[in-house]
């Protein structure tokens, strides 16, 4: 996993399907190639995220949780 991330967003305290949909709008605004870092609460988001990835075509580089509840994804955006 390459270790600096482009762009970081926090979906803590969300629930579905808010981090989805602001996952959706930040990609967006992204090059392809260029790293997100998402920070979410809502368990959901552990089927939800890499559904989103394998659906659009984004790569899934890293999935965790962390003490706390914090759910941790960094994603790769696909070429557009």
């Amino acid at each position: 996993m390459k270790q600096t991330v482009d762009h970081e967003l926090d979906a803590t305290g969300l629930l579905c399907p808010e981090p989805v949909m602001l996952l959706h709008n930040k990609v967006r605004e992204m090059a392809a190639g260029e790293l997100l870092k998402v920070l979410a609460t809502d368990p959901s988001t552990q089927r939800d995220i890499p559904k989103f990835c394998t659906f659009l075509g984004h790569s899934l580089q890293h999935q965790e949780v962390m003490e706390g509840d914090i759910y941790v994804y960094v994603i790769e955006k696909g070429a557009d």
